[in-house]
């Protein structure tokens, strides 16, 4: 799913940190304590890529989560602060539904999809989560959703049609 061919400079990516999760592993010597990040980073312009981070500090576990999510970022097509289309996507328990909205209503999601969405760069959109609310799950749903939007220009040139004759007559 992830284009390897996008090239973006660091700078304009913006992280934003999902869900930490500690993990305790029970040893001889006592109870050892690790972290799991998982982050999505975007430019807000239709730039966005998610990673999982591990580490036994929480700063580490984000650093990595982030340098895993520049590594596949996809490209969204994203129409006047919207999405073109609906969209349902699964990913394990978790399933998403997302519907483009006027301009004016805002981003309507909860948590984990909140933040792809707005780190994609869609500021008018109407999503809903179904089933499981595994932040991971969630997140790795709503990316795969937002890989199979297709906008108009997209559709035209893989039927082989020009818009202009499509809008034109």
């Amino acid at each position: 799913m992830a284009d390897k061919n996008i090239k973006t400079s660091d700078a304009e990516l913006k992280d934003k940190l999902v869900a930490i999760n500690r993990v305790t592993k029970v040893t001889k010597g006592g109870r050892t304590f690790s972290f799991s990040a998982i982050v999505v980073v975007g430019n807000e312009n239709g730039l966005v890529g998610w990673g999982l981070g591990k580490a036994n500090e929480v700063t580490t576990a984000i650093s990595k989560g982030v340098d895993a999510a520049k590594k596949n970022l996809i490209k969204v097509p994203v129409l006047k602060g919207t999405i073109p289309h609906e969209q349902l996507a699964r990913f394990g328990g978790a399933e998403v539904f997302i519907k483009p909205a006027s301009h004016g209503t805002g981003v309507k999601a909860g948590g984990a999809m909140r933040a792809v969405l707005e780190s994609v760069g869609v500021t008018d959109v109407l999503a809903k989560s179904k089933g499981s609310s595994n932040p991971h799950n969630l997140v790795k749903a709503t990316i795969a959703a937002l890989a199979e939007l297709r906008d108009a220009h997209t559709v035209a040139d893989h039927r082989g049609v020009s818009l202009d004759k499509v809008f034109n007559g």
